[in-house]
Parts: C-alpha cells; sequence; structure tokens
C-alpha cells in the first residue's frame, strides 16, 4: 500500500503485543525504537499497518515529531490518487471527512483554548468548532449528493431489471487483476496498472453468452483486508451493483501466496455487504506466473462449474470462463412448450422478438406450439403482463398439483 500512495518505505519495525498501549499504541520500549529510526532514516511519515484512535494518533505525532498514518488513512490516501468519476470523488471525500472529523484538534493544539472570564477567551476552541461545523456541513452536502447519484444508480438497475438483463459482478482481492479480466471479456479500456486499487468507480459492459440473453458484467472496486468499515459505507452506492448481481466472478491471484488469505477477506467483505449468498465462480488468475498450469475448468460433486483457471492478461481461458458463466446462469433457466391460440399474436410476436423460441409448429386446431427457453425473471415478467402460464399446461398442471398439496 505504500508503494501504492507514492511512499518509498524506509524501514519496516514490527512488534506483538497482547493488547494495544491506550496512549501510544505500542510499547514505549518499540517506541524508541521507532524515534531511533525516524532518526537515522530522516523519515518524514510513519506508517501504522492498524488503526488508530485519534488520541493515539496525537500521542505518536508528538512523541515521533512527524507526521503518523494508520491504515485507514493510507487507504483513503490512495482512494483520493485512484478516483476519477464524480460519484467515486464525492465518496472519497465523505469517507475522508468522517475519519477526518475525529481528527480536527491535530490542527489546532496551537492555539489557545477558551479561557472563563470576559476578555480571555482565546480563538482556539471557537475555531475547532467552526471547523466542525463545517465539516458536518459538508458531510451532509455530501450525503445528499451521493443520494441523488444513488438515485440514478438504481433507476439504470430498475431498466435494465425490466429488460431482464443479468447482472454478473466481478469481485476480488486488489489487485488481483479484475480490470484485466474485465477488459479481455468486454473489450473495454478499463485502466488497468499492477497496484493496490487502481480502479474505484464501477463500469459495465455487455457482454454475450450462450444463454439466450445478453449479460451485463459489473467491474468494481477491489477489497482488501481490514477495509475500514466508513469505506464500506462511503462506497455502498458502488456496492450495490455486487448486491444485485446474479452471479460472481470472484478473481483470484492464483500466484500470490496469501491467495486462501485473501479469499476468506474478500467473503468477509462480501457478508458485511450481505452479498455472500450469491452464487460465485472462482476465477485464478495469473496462471502465467505459475510453471505447468494451464487453463481448465474444475466442477463440484454436482458436476457445476467451482473454478476456472485462466490468464487475463494473455487472453488465455476466456471461453472456458464464458462457458462456466452460461451454465451457471443457465441453472435459472424455464424450459416450457407454449400453446397460443389465435387471439394471442402480441405474445407470440414479444417471444420472438426476445429470441426465445427453440421450435414452433402450428397444430391441427390451429394453435401455435412452440418450445421456448428464457430465464425465469423473463418468465415472471411475461406471466405479469401476458399470464403466460396458461398457456402451458405443463407448468400450469404442475402449479396446480402444488396449490392441491399445499392446501
Amino acid at each position: 500500500m505504500a508503494h501504492s500512495a507514492g511512499v518509498q518505505p524506509l524501514q519496516v519495525i514490527t512488534t506483538t503485543r497482547r493488547s494495544p498501549d491506550p496512549a501510544y499504541f505500542i510499547g514505549r520500549g518499540k517506541l524508541a525504537e521507532v524515534q531511533q529510526a525516524v532518526l537515522e532514516q530522516q523519515a518524514e511519515v510513519v506508517l501504522f499497518n492498524n488503526t488508530l484512535s485519534p488520541a493515539q494518533e496525537r500521542n505518536l505525532e508528538r512523541e515521533l515529531k512527524c507526521r503518523v498514518l494508520d491504515r485507514t488513512g493510507l487507504i483513503l490516501d490512495i482512494f483520493a490518487q485512484r478516483a476519477r468519476s464524480h460519484d467515486g470523488k464525492l465518496q472519497v471525500e465523505l469517507a475522508q471527512l468522517r475519519h477526518l472529523s475525529t481528527r480536527l484538534i491535530r490542527g489546532w493544539t496551537h492555539l489557545e483554548r477558551q479561557k472563563g472570564g470576559i476578555g480571555l477567551r482565546g480563538p482556539g476552541e471557537t475555531q475547532l468548532e467552526t471547523d466542525r461545523r463545517l465539516v458536518a456541513e459538508r458531510i451532509k452536502q455530501l450525503k445528499r449528493r451521493l443520494g441523488r447519484v444513488q438515485a440514478q444508480r438504481e433507476q439504470g438497475r430498475r431498466k435494465r431489471k425490466r429488460a431482464e438483463l443479468a447482472m454478473v459482478s466481478v469481485v476480488g482481492y486488489t489487485n488481483a487483476g479484475k480490470s484485466t479480466l474485465f477488459n479481455t471479456l468486454t473489450q473495454a479500456q478499463v485502466y488497468t496498472a499492477d497496484q493496490l486499487f487502481a480502479t474505484l468507480d464501477p463500469t459495465l459492459r455487455r457482454i454475450d453468452v450462450a444463454i439466450g440473453q445478453p449479460i451485463v458484467l459489473a467491474d468494481t472496486v477491489g477489497f482488501i483486508r481490514d477495509l475500514p468499515h466508513s469505506l464500506v459505507a462511503a462506497f455502498h452506492s458502488t456496492l450495490q451493483e455486487t448486491r444485485d448481481a446474479q452471479l460472481l466472478l470472484h478473481v483470484v491471484d492464483a500466484s500470490s501466496l496469501a491467495r486462501d488469505d485473501n479469499i476468506e477477506q474478500v467473503n468477509a467483505v462480501l457478508r458485511e455487504i450481505e452479498a455472500e449468498g450469491l452464487p460465485q465462480l472462482e476465477v485464478y488468475n495469473k496462471i502465467d506466473q505459475l510453471d505447468g498450469v494451464e487453463p481448465h475448468l474444475e466442477r463440484d460433486a454436482q458436476g457445476r462449474p467451482r473454478r476456472v483457471w485462466v490468464s487475463a492478461s494473455n487472453a488465455r481461458g476466456m471461453e472456458l470462463v464464458r462457458q462456466a458463466v452460461a451454465e451457471l446462469l443457465a441453472e435459472s433457466i424455464i424450459h416450457q412448450v407454449l400453446v397460443l391460440p389465435a387471439t394471442q399474436g402480441k405474445l407470440h410476436a414479444k417471444l420472438h422478438a426476445l429470441g426465445v423460441v427453440e421450435q414452433e409448429h402450428i397444430d391441427p386446431e390451429g394453435q401455435w406450439v412452440a418450445s421456448v427457453r428464457l430465464p425465469a425473471t423473463l418468465w415472471q415478467m411475461l406471466n405479469k403482463h401476458f399470464q403466460i402460464e396458461q398457456f402451458c399446461p405443463t407448468y400450469a398442471s404442475s402449479r396446480l398439483a402444488a396449490l392441491s398439496q399445499s392446501a
């Protein structure tokens, strides 16, 4: 993360404690070691790979005589550098202000505190209260603007649902190759780089797979261990694309020694945003960095696609990804035979327009008999507008049987 933020690490110091020190997070002996390292290396900032309280951060800066940044602050700094869209910049600013609101006192310790009596009031506390009010007002403004952005996103999601487009969301640990996979599958030009959080803003593109309808593939922000709750809250509208997906492509860096831990960290974030119950297809990427591993598809005990080994940068294994996505989405596909009278010309035309008719013929009674294959969501939409199940003897009889059993 330090390299991604543009910082050159000079020295790494580790320590183990049963519990953090309330004042400095680290013990006084380790604090003296850090002080010596700062002097020797002439360091300008000290990074903590943990979350510090405002008091701990203030105390450390006073002792170390340099800027102290915790894990949350470092991630926010990286996000601020990466945000490009209006939506992303708003969300990053909101997260930064929420983080800053508890640390305003650090910037004004050189000013006087308020004292009792006429003519003895100093500017310090007044300035702090002014800053707190300004930050609070700015947070309210950002929430309102993000609310409008979220409403626009929700409108887009409703349009996709009306068009019955299946949503597949690409998720994974940061720098696992999500955007590279997305670009290879969709021929998009999303920014990619060998760095953490190269892209923050969701990008949506249509792709065609063999399920009888196009799908929408969404590239999302990368996850990371101990992702701060404030960031999860700020990026709620972005992560909503993941929650609304019918399938998750969980991209894993197959060459990483910590890949199992990274998988668990991604699943932890999915639980936090209530998306852990969605079907997943694990895509093990970067097999070009492994010896003797070729693109292949692994299945579970039921024969369902479970894991695909690919190299997105070399476009190897992409057909296997498409095949696995088609199979998993096809599990919600309905196959039925419809018997339509001549009066149902609109429904007949609609089915042909949707491209869901596999075979058709006219029976001796002049009725149109067709074999259709379509997603369950599309079936529900057609049933709502045309009561399509009444033209499907098999579907209607099975439903009547189920109703009689429940009665």
